[in-house]
C-alpha cells in the first residue's frame, strides 16, 4: 500500500440537491455510528462527464434521478479522509477525494426517493437546511460544505 501522503485523490462529483422549499437532500451513512450526514457523491467513472456522473450517482443513491440541472462549481474540491478509514477504503488506494460540486433543483416528490438500493449508502434521509447538513456533516467534509453552500446560497432559496 503506497504511503498515505504520496497516494492521490479519488476524482468524484458531489451533489447539492434542493427541493422546491430552499431544502437540501441530506442522508445519514450506513457505515457509521455517529450522526454522520451528508450528500450525494460518488466516484467519475472512465469515460464520464460530471454530469454524466452525477445523474449516475443520484440514481444509484437515492433511487430517482429526478432532477434539473443549475449550476457546476467551477473548481476540483479536495477534502483529506483520515488515515485509518482512507486504509479502508478503496484499498488504501486515495487519501481523500476530489470534487467537483453540481446543484440540482429535485422536480420529483418524496416518494419517488428511494434509499433500499442495490448497495445502500444511507439508512435514513430528510430534507435539511445549509446550516444544519454543515452542522451534522463529519468533521474532514464541513469546509467544502461551507464552501459550496456559499457557492450556491442563489440556489436555496424556496421557489415560488
Amino acid at each position: 500500500m503506497q504511503p498515505y501522503e504520496e497516494r492521490p485523490y479519488r476524482p468524484c462529483v458531489g451533489i447539492c440537491l434542493v427541493n422546491q422549499d430552499g431544502l437540501i437532500f441530506a442522508g445519514k451513512r450506513i457505515d457509521n455510528k455517529a450522526e454522520a450526514w451528508q450528500m450525494p457523491q460518488g466516484g467519475i467513472d472512465e469515460g464520464e462527464d460530471t454530469k454524466q456522473a452525477c445523474f449516475r450517482e443520484m440514481a444509484e443513491e437515492i433511487g430517482t434521478n429526478k432532477a434539473e440541472w443549475l449550476d457546476e462549481y467551477s473548481e476540483w474540491l479536495n477534502y483529506d479522509i483520515p488515515e485509518p478509514l482512507a486504509n479502508r477504503l478503496w484499498h488504501g488506494k486515495y487519501k481523500g477525494q476530489a470534487q467537483k460540486w453540481v446543484v440540482l433543483r429535485y422536480t420529483g416528490s418524496d416518494e419517488d426517493i428511494n434509499i433500499a438500493t442495490d448497495e445502500p449508502e444511507f439508512e435514513k434521509w430528510q430534507w435539511m437546511s445549509a446550516e444544519e447538513l454543515i452542522e451534522l456533516a463529519v468533521p474532514f467534509k464541513k469546509d467544502v460544505y461551507t464552501t459550496i453552500m456559499a457557492a450556491f446560497a442563489t440556489h436555496l432559496t424556496p421557489q415560488s
